[in-house]
């Protein structure tokens, strides 16, 4: 599978170059569904959270602004990587969706025994959530009810009734549902061809080959491994599929020498990259953030292995350069910057960054620097 490499830079021109695919440096004005785009996807299980991972690659945002695009539709939440919510936009994700969908885990015993649908079940099933919901979104206990109605789906009410948040993923997966605006505080679940901009799920094999596209195009110059970690463990498309995926963009994706190691980008990003300065950007991202979970907490270019542990517990990472150099948390107006490099710490960097945190909260901060 190796190719021979095009080029040659350092991980410091890859970061930099990444910071910039990933709208973190610069940082310029973007609508929110603009940062989905490019990001692919933003975990949502924590939604000031994934506010915080939108609006920081933002110049100028409002609160709210993720939660109203989701509303007008011009972002979609789903069920996509490792079982958890997440952002999407609405004419790309599909891709995903495919991916996901790909392993048909519903058609498992112990799907089948447990919810008492088989394979040939699940056509007539689909179509009655569809139905149940063209009328508007619903919460999750509202579609059961709604369901329970049908003789052939009464044993379910009481699987919605506790959240049915296992049985709902392979319907997000086919495209047939997505997450609504929470009403009263409560999930609501709505149709997704009720969106304009929802574009449905392509063929697995078109799918396949734009995701990895756009994987190398966000996230590289990165590496095989990388991508397994992203699609392969992510959405569980197969190692076989991921590698014939990948074999059939040979005109589309360069290798290049990244300090010894084997990266690729896209055709049409490599002259881009090599003319690439480092950058010695800070940046305050929120635990979990696209940028350490893209390559994946064992990527040590981007998580040095003694910060690994942190990264996985969902702590918030600071970045200098893209590499994790410490920690930061906020406890009403102070913030707490925690330093763990060896590197002497780019204190007008981070106090500038502490300013443009304070922005984004609308408050006064006030910073601690720990060692």
């Amino acid at each position: 599978m190796g190719r021979k490499t095009e080029a040659s830079v350092t991980w410091s021109q890859a970061l930099a170059w990444r910071l910039e695919r990933q709208l973190l440096d610069p940082v310029a004005a973007r609508p929110v569904a603009e940062v989905v785009r490019r990001l692919g996807v933003v975990l949502s299980m924590d939604e000031s959270l994934a506010e915080l991972a939108v609006r920081t690659r933002c110049s100028t945002s409002r609160p709210g602004e993720l939660a109203q695009a989701l509303a007008d539709g011009e972002v979609i939440k789903a069920f996509t990587f490792r079982g958890s919510m997440h952002y999407l936009c609405p004419e790309e994700g599909g891709m995903y969706l495919a991916i996901r969908s790909a392993g048909r885990q519903w058609e498992l015993k112990s799907w089948v025994d447990y919810y008492r649908l088989t394979a040939s079940d699940w056509l007539g099933f689909r179509a009655a959530v569809r139905a149940a919901l063209s009328d508007g979104p619903l919460t999750v206990a509202e579609l059961g009810q709604a369901l329970s109605r049908n003789r052939a789906y009464r044993h379910l009410k009481p699987v919605f009734d506790e959240g049915a948040g296992t049985l709902i993923k392979p319907l997000s997966w086919q495209g047939d549902l997505s997450f609504g605006p929470p009403r009263d505080g409560k999930r609501t679940l709505q149709r997704l061809d009720s969106n304009p901009r929802w574009r449905g799920i392509p063929d697995l094999e078109e799918a396949g080959p734009r995701a990895v596209l756009a994987y190398f195009r966000t996230y590289g110059p990165a590496t095989i491994d990388n991508l397994h970690y992203w699609l392969g463990e992510g959405l569980s498309a197969g190692r076989k599929r991921l590698d014939s995926w990948f074999a059939g963009l040979a005109d589309r994706l360069v290798a290049v020498d990244v300090e010894g190691s084997v990266g690729y980008v896209a055709r049409e990003d490599i002259d881009a990259l090599v003319g690439t300065r480092p950058s010695e950007a800070v940046r305050f991202l929120p635990g979990h953030d696209q940028w350490v979970m893209g390559p994946g907490t064992k990527d040590v270019h981007v998580t040095p292995p003694a910060r690994r542990d942190l990264m996985t517990r969902k702590a918030n990472p600071v970045i200098a350069g893209g590499v994790v150099r410490g920690t930061w948390a906020r406890a009403d107006d102070e913030i707490t910057v925690s330093w763990l490099d060896e590197r002497r710490r780019p204190r007008k960097a981070i106090e500038q960054e502490t300013r443009r945190l304070a922005a984004i909260l609308d408050r006064d901060l006030r910073l601690t620097l720990a060692l």
